[in-house]
């Protein structure tokens, strides 16, 4: 029970100029393929790839599956003149640039989208936690829904988008929403509401199955899980373990606890999509409204009553080292918050905005494979 499992998406790009690839170096997923075996898999778009972590009992198998893809990754990019990096966008990726993959599954994707899958160049962390039971799992995600804005507050990496900051400091969502069936779930609190709905939506032909739901927070069709599709792909290794620790302990807790957020309604599910929209303009400096209260509250405060909520399942877990590195996360910002003020720095220092752009790119490069240790639990 509530074992976990990690999908990490990373942009490849050109090692030289800093593009995003337009197509996949055949010798270089060949060689990620022999390496690493069925733990890499290609993405909608050439300039992006996967990779899965098997099912993991702990956080530090979690960790240490992660750590070896990366590392595989980049090492296998290296030899090719690539680069890889952990962003929920990439500064210097271009749309009409961009080579769709040849895929089965991908082509009706691509055709029913038209513009908007050549648009999805946007890279994110999905988190599953196993909860058996389908009908559990529908429950959980309606009462998850209103901790959605905090889990992407502290995961948002994606200031840019076509060479430009955009002025957010997760941009990612605001471009992934243009498809269809993504934002957050609807306000189901049965097994029976959602398969309704997943039933007129396949007897009209729209979609052919479950998979083909976006939302930030969605029951997996392929595993027993609840699987989390809000964060951006974190560029450090250690603020993605925090993130999943966060959310295996409000799966617990909240599934311990039958009553938690039970009262989640039409207001709440308003006020929810707001706070969302603050994670993706301010990140970790957005205020928010707290769902029942109705109150503003920061993420710091937020997070203080969430751990409240966690303590047991923390315990349970043991999980403290993880849980506290989110008040790292708050203290020094996110990926998108360095990667701002790194571009702005460079700015006034009179560099090119190319050249600004490049070294932005280096770092998130250079940390995604970054690996350093937690800090013990107080």
């Amino acid at each position: 029970m509530y074992t976990i499992g990690l999908e990490e998406e990373f942009f490849v790009f050109d090692a030289s100029t800093r593009r995003a690839v337009r197509r996949l170096d055949k010798r270089f997923l060949a060689r990620v393929k022999q390496t690493l075996g069925k733990s890499v898999t290609t993405e909608m778009l050439q300039s992006q790839i996967e990779t899965v972590t098997p099912v993991c009992e702990t956080l530090s198998e979690a960790r240490a599956h992660l750590s070896r893809l990366r590392q595989g990754l980049a090492d296998a990019a290296r030899e090719r003149g690539l680069g890889i990096a952990a962003m929920g966008t990439f500064p210097l990726a271009f749309w009409p640039e961009m080579t769709p993959t040849r895929k089965e599954r991908y082509g009706p994707i691509m055709d029913d989208l038209q513009m908007i899958g050549q648009r999805n160049m946007m890279c994110g962390l999905h988190i599953h936690v196993a909860v058996p039971d389908l009908d559990t799992r529908i429950n959980l995600m309606m009462r998850l829904t209103p901790y959605l804005p905090v889990l992407l507050a502290l995961s948002t990496s994606s200031p840019f988008w076509q060479g430009h900051l955009t002025g957010l400091t997760g941009y990612r969502l605001a471009a992934y929403d243009e498809l269809p069936r993504t934002g957050l779930p609807e306000l189901f609190r049965t097994n029976q509401d959602y398969d309704e709905y997943i039933a007129a939506l396949v007897g009209a032909g729209i979609i052919p199955d479950a998979s083909y739901i976006w939302w930030a927070i969605r029951p997996s069709v392929a595993h027993p899980t609840l699987e989390l599709r809000i964060a951006d792909s974190c560029t450090r290794l250690e603020d993605a373990i925090a993130i999943a620790a966060l959310f295996r302990c409000l799966v617990r807790a909240l599934d311990r606890d039958r009553g938690v957020n039970a009262g989640f309604d039409r207001v709440g599910r308003a006020i929810t999509a707001e706070n969302k929209w603050h994670a993706q303009r301010h990140g970790i400096a957005a205020t928010f409204v707290e769902p029942f209260s109705r109150q503003p509250i920061t993420l710091d405060q937020w997070l203080a009553d969430i751990r409240t909520l966690i303590g047991p399942d923390i315990e349970a877990f043991g999980c403290g080292a993880e849980i506290a590195h989110l008040d790292r996360i708050v203290a020094e910002g996110t990926s998108g918050d360095r990667q701002i003020a790194m571009f702005k720095q460079a700015s006034a220092a009179g560099r090119p905005r190319l050249h600004a752009i490049r070294a932005v790119i280096d770092w998130a490069a250079a940390e995604t494979l970054a690996t350093g240790e937690l800090a013990s639990a107080a």
